[in-house]
């Protein structure tokens, strides 16, 4: 027998080939199991190449290694034919590990086919020498390398489906994986080779004219670990970006969700805000249309909330607020709703056993509020008005039922608060006056409905036209003349204030340039700034621009605010008024007396003028507190060197007592009612 020998440099090369191919076979089975469609069928193919090209190059560098005292050679179709074996087992091992279930016996018969695939690609390798006489086999160890072979399949098909899925520390376990299933591939090889007997006198038929051993070694490595690498990296590209899709893909949805969670809640309490509210409601009726059922919409608005928010701020009403929701929360169902829609105003939807039971809830959300909440070292009592609105009785959809619910609440209210009330067919109207007062206010603006009156303000110790107040009014098209108080709470709850109140500044600008241009420049148009208005983040460049426009000089403006407005957030109205000061802006502490100023802010606020209510004028003739009131406020102006304004005179008397008391300015019906802007130069003409 010929005796042969290895390049122990050649089986070394052949080892890492065979956990490289097994390494690369095990990372392609994971890219198949999640692809699909022709994306699946591209990675079969492109992988059977690669793990196909490994196996065989391992086999073959494998016999490249052995050399007997003979020359040897390959017949190169015979060697490409054992190469195609390899990569059609490999096309099959990677199709059948790329199913999603992979049971026992198609297990053991995908390890039958691929071991015998890879056990003919081996002998059909060692066939190519074309040795004369044929090579002798050892029956034992033959048979022992097609067990190894059918063992090592099997086993590979094994590990495959089960590090398909990606899991933590997957690449770590397919590394010592592969190192198993290498040397699996490695012992059939060199067991087959074992098994090999050649006899004395024997010679290759394929050297002559063979693939020369020497550099086809050189060349199966190369372009073995270059498919390989160039299969291996593919894998790992295509990971890489199946990871950051997937982590795009996830940032997305997490966004998605973000923003759904601000379009449908309420950004301070994080309750459903009406959108959501009313989709709730539609389910609700969807529900009870088809199963049957009631349920009760109740609207719920807090009473003593606006006291609150002007004396602590609004960072404790906000807090406030907080603390509101959660209470209402912790004590409902979770199959319930709560919802914030307003400022202070909340709705429960609840599902109810009998409509009865409507009561019982109601008083329940009363009783929670009435006790006292503990908000930034303050103790805080407020209370709730609930209006109820049964379903089906009080509406057959969501509007209907809102507006039914807000109109009992209005009348839980009116009639002394801190109570609950079931909407009643009476309410109806009441209900449907206020949502078309809405609807026609929205439509007010564009439709140039609005006009303005003007009320004269004349110097007290001589009677002369000083200036006057500008006045809203609404021409309904249906109702006539609208007097503010029909429709300014309106306008606040809605933020249609801010608006019309900018039309209400323009328009009393543009009527005071045409008076200016008249050669009245001792005159000033005053103009009243609701708190929303004055909380706008846009009034001062709104004001600087109105002027601006109509050519007017600052100090031909006064704008007036309440003391409780003044005192909301002192150090904001501060810095508001301070920019509207320096601007050359006139500026009136109105309805003073009524609020609860801190002496050391009023001293700080750039003021002009205190304008003294009306409510301490009408009585000043009857009440002595009254008188004492004024008085106090009229010494307190002077004091700190602001003009005295009083509103409300209606009788002589009362203008000899304010003129005496020191007074700057009066206005009232007894000096001049509102009126249309060309009227008011009559009242110039015309000394009080």
């Amino acid at each position: 027998m010929l005796t042969g020998s290895y390049d122990l440099s050649l089986v070394l090369i052949s080892l890492c080939v065979a956990v490289l191919a097994s390494y690369t076979a095990l990372d392609l089975a994971g890219r198949i199991a999640r692809a699909s469609g022709w994306g699946a069928l591209l990675w079969i193919g492109g992988g059977a190449v690669a793990m196909g090209i490994g196996v065989w190059s391992m086999h073959f560098i494998g016999m490249l290694a052995f050399s007997l005292p003979i020359p040897l050679g390959y017949d190169l179709a015979l060697t490409l034919l054992s190469l195609a074996l390899a990569v059609l087992s490999s096309g099959f091992a990677l199709a059948l590990v790329g199913q999603e279930r992979l049971p026992a016996w198609q297990l053991g018969a995908g390890a039958l086919v691929m071991g015998c695939g890879i056990a003919g690609m081996h002998y059909l390798g060692m066939y190519a020498m074309l040795m004369q006489p044929g090579i002798d086999y050892d029956p034992v160890l033959f048979g022992l390398s097609l067990v190894i072979a059918a063992l090592a399949s099997g086993a590979a098909l094994w590990i495959a489906v089960r590090l398909r899925k990606r899991t933590p520390y997957v690449r770590l376990m397919r590394a010592g994986a592969a190192l198993l299933m290498g040397l699996a591939i490695v012992g059939m090889h060199y067991t087959g080779m074992a098994a090999a007997r050649f006899p004395l006198g024997s010679f290759c038929g394929a050297a002559p004219s063979g693939l020369d051993s020497h550099w086809l070694a050189i060349l199966v490595i190369l372009v073995t670990l270059a498919v390989l690498a160039i299969a291996l990296l593919t894998s790992i590209l295509d990971a890489r970006m199946e990871e950051r899709t997937a982590q795009l893909a996830k940032s997305l949805a997490q966004a998605n969700l973000e923003l759904t969670q601000l379009a449908l809640h309420d950004t301070l309490t994080r309750l459903p805000n009406r959108l959501l509210l009313e989709d709730r409601i539609g389910q609700k009726i969807a529900k009870a249309q088809r199963d049957g059922g009631h349920f009760a919409l109740m609207f719920l608005d807090l009473d003593g909330f606006k006291p609150v928010n002007d004396a602590f701020g609004h960072h404790v009403g906000d807090q406030l607020l907080r603390a509101v929701a959660q209470r209402l929360r912790d004590n409902m169902r979770t199959e319930d709703t709560l919802a914030r829609i307003g400022g202070d105003e909340f709705v429960l939807l609840m599902k109810l056993r009998d409509p009865e039971d409507a009561a019982s809830v109601a008083s329940q959300q009363i009783a929670l509020l009435a006790e006292p909440f503990h908000v930034k070292g303050e103790e805080l009592r407020i209370s709730g008005s609930i209006g109820i609105a049964l379903y089906p009785g009080d509406g057959q959809n969501q509007q209907e039922l809102l507006i039914n619910a807000d109109a009992a609440m209005y009348h839980a209210k009116g009639s002394g608060k801190n109570a609950y009330s079931f909407f009643e067919q009476s309410m109806n109207t009441n209900a449907r006056n206020h949502l078309q007062m809405l609807q026609d206010l929205r439509s007010a603006l564009e439709r140039k409905e609005f006009l303005l009156h003007y009320q004269p303000k004349f110097a007290a110790h001589d009677g002369r036209l000083i200036g006057a107040e500008a006045l809203l009014r609404w021409q309904h098209p249906q109702r006539g003349l609208v007097m503010p108080d029909e429709f300014i709470a309106i306008a606040e709850r809605t933020g249609l204030i801010v608006p019309i109140g900018e039309w209400v500044l323009d328009e009393a600008c543009r009527q005071m340039s045409l008076w200016y241009a008249q050669g009245h420049h001792d005159w000033r148009v005053a103009v009243n700034l609701s708190a929303l208005q004055f909380c706008h983040a846009g009034l001062v460049d709104c004001v600087a621009a109105t002027l601006a426009r109509h050519g007017l000089p600052a100090n031909c403006l006064t704008l007036e605010i309440t003391e409780t407005t003044a005192m909301r957030d002192a150090d904001s109205s501060l810095a508001i008024l301070g920019q509207l000061a320096d601007m050359g802006v006139d500026l009136s502490i109105d309805d003073f007396g009524t609020g609860y100023s801190s002496l050391l802010y009023l001293k700080r606020l750039p003021a002009n003028e205190l304008k003294i209510d009306r409510g301490f004028v009408r009585d000043l003739e009857q009440d002595s507190d009254d008188a004492a009131i004024v008085s106090a406020i009229v010494a307190l102006g002077q004091a700190l060197d602001l003009r005295i304004v009083a509103e409300g005179v209606e009788t002589p008397r009362q203008q000899d007592f304010l003129t005496r008391l020191g007074c700057d300015s009066l206005q009232g019906y007894l000096l001049g009612q509102p009126c249309p802007p060309e009227q008011i130069l009559k009242a110039a003409t015309e000394p009080v």
